[in-house]
């Protein structure tokens, strides 16, 4: 293994040396859990925007996309070009702006509001299940990446990331979370730009790139594979990912939401989303062509035992001194931005929507910040006990995705017809939760593609829900109002009509 640069080294240290930092300053900002978990509600949308691009391509885009452009090739960018954007777009302006508005602090307690206590605690399960394991791949994540750059131990690597994302996250809340990531997010951008006018220059551009790899991998300039692929069959990338999968990810994924729920107002909320669009379109070329690079001109098959080893090869072969450890620092940067977000929401829910709601409903607020504190600091721990787990999966993208097949499907359903469906109730939604990830584990232990199942548990969900709705007594006027989007305009309608007759009495 190469010996990493002495310049590049000290990079690297200084950079994870400073990001706690980031928690210790924004500390004294935090004397409530509303500061703790919501940043106050004190955002401004283009802190919010970045740091939603932060999290979103920090995390695993670098590594798992990379790394299954690498396996599979040009599919892969599918998670970028027919989900995202059309989802980010649809979650600006139908979803953010009931969630902000309800005043909530979660996913899970918005549905208890449209719904019924039993919806939000499910919900809430759920939820805490998935970003509980989803730690354990972002753990792993990091620490793949110090070992294959710095050729560090694998559990060192973990256990030193787990220090340095629970000093800021337990310290700073939300507000250090989003400051940090809009900083990631610029040093990103630049570092992916430098990969690729590099990397292509070496490869003789897209031509030359393409004519390097087509003739031993035919498939992986392909948008859509075959009905018989194993991952990423067409149309369960169609059904399955631009459908459920993609919409659901923007429209319900608590730690996207929660961002959002931070915004200093309502159009704040909505504009970071659509900033945050913007800024996406240019995330495929980023996240997919580097692993395109590895595979071209990678020649030592010792080099990338584990697809997702194509994005630090390339930064530690590729770039030039200097250049490559602050590369490898930002995306390390932004891998803990995934991590201290998920962390983040994790703890929101199980503070506001299992421990205020069932344990300690009259503590005092102090008490709900050192609670979240604490829960926090203990899914740190767990997630460097289940990171080894993601070592089962077909890469770290496959492994995600395997993981919201199961709820994600269901979850976007009930959130779906909650918002634009009045005659949905408690009993609908109850059963169409419930019954639709019963469908997903059904469907996932008899073998079927997890992009299939996310759709089959959608489609299953929502005719539960409705079915069940309309054989049971609808919900009070009353206690769906601000709700169920019908209902939001009929209202805005008739305050206009008031305001404008009030004005033409005078």
């Amino acid at each position: 293994m190469q010996i990493i640069r002495g310049f590049d080294l000290f990079i690297v240290i200084a950079y994870l040396a400073l990001i706690p930092l980031f928690g210790v300053f924004f500390k004294r900002y935090v004397k409530t859990s509303k500061d703790y978990f919501l940043a106050g509600r004190m955002l401004p949308f283009w802190v919010i925007g970045m740091s939603l691009i932060g999290t979103n391509i920090g995390a695993y885009d670098y590594i798992g996309a990379a790394g299954g452009a690498y396996r599979f090739g040009l599919v892969q960018a599918n998670y970028e070009w027919i989900g995202a954007i059309p989802a980010m777009v649809l979650a600006s302006l139908l979803f953010i702006p009931f969630y902000w508005k309800s005043g909530v602090y979660t996913v899970p307690e918005f549905l208890g509001k449209r719904y019924s206590t039993a919806v939000r605690t499910i919900e809430a399960i759920l939820w805490t299940a998935f970003l509980a394991s989803v730690l354990g791949i972002f753990f792993w994540a990091s620490g793949l990446m110090l070992h294959t750059y710095l050729g560090w131990n694998l559990r060192f690597s973990i256990y030193l990331i787990a220090v340095i994302v629970a000093i800021y996250t337990v310290t700073g809340g939300l507000a250090a979370v989003a400051m940090t990531d809009v900083v990631q997010m610029l040093v990103m951008f630049i570092g992916g730009l430098a990969v690729l006018i590099i990397g292509f220059n070496l490869t003789g551009g897209w031509t030359g790139l393409v004519n390097m790899i087509q003739p031993t991998h035919p498939q992986h300039f392909q948008l859509f594979l075959p009905l018989d692929h194993p991952q990423y069959p067409w149309l369960g990338v169609l059904f399955g990912l631009g459908l459920v999968l993609s919409p659901a990810w923007w429209c319900c994924h608590q730690a996207i939401i929660q961002r959002t729920l931070g915004a200093k107002s309502a159009w704040d909320a909505k504009a970071s989303m659509m900033g945050a669009a913007f800024l996406k379109m240019l995330v495929p070329l980023l996240v997919i062509i580097p692993g395109f690079f590895a595979l071209a001109l990678c020649k030592d098959p010792s080099a990338i035992t584990n697809p997702d080893q194509a994005f630090p090869w390339v930064m530690r072969n590729l770039l030039p001194v200097g250049l490559s450890g602050l590369v490898f620092a930002s995306f390390i940067a932004a891998l803990l931005s995934s991590m201290d977000s998920t962390i983040n929401s994790t703890a929101t829910i199980l503070t506001r929507d299992i421990y205020q709601k069932f344990f300690r409903k009259e503590a005092s607020d102090k008490h709900y910040l050192l609670f979240g504190r604490v829960i926090t600091i203990i899914l740190v721990a767990w997630g460097v006990i289940f990171a080894p787990v993601t070592n089962k999966f077909p890469g770290i993208y496959v492994a995600m995705q395997t993981l919201l097949s199961y709820f994600q499907g269901p979850t976007f359903a009930t959130v779906l017809l909650g918002i634009i469906w009045s005659r949905a109730n408690r009993w609908g939604g109850l059963i169409g939760l419930v019954g639709g990830v019963g469908i997903s584990v059904g469907l996932s232990i008899s073998g079927m593609n997890f992009l299939y199942v996310a759709w089959w548990s959608f489609v299953g969900s929502l005719i539960l829900n409705i079915v069940v709705s309309l054989l049971t007594k609808p919900e009070p006027l009353e206690k769906i109002r601000g709700l169920v989007y019908g209902f939001v305009i009929k209202d805005h309608s008739t305050q206009k009509l008031l305001k404008k007759r009030a004005e033409g009495g005078k």
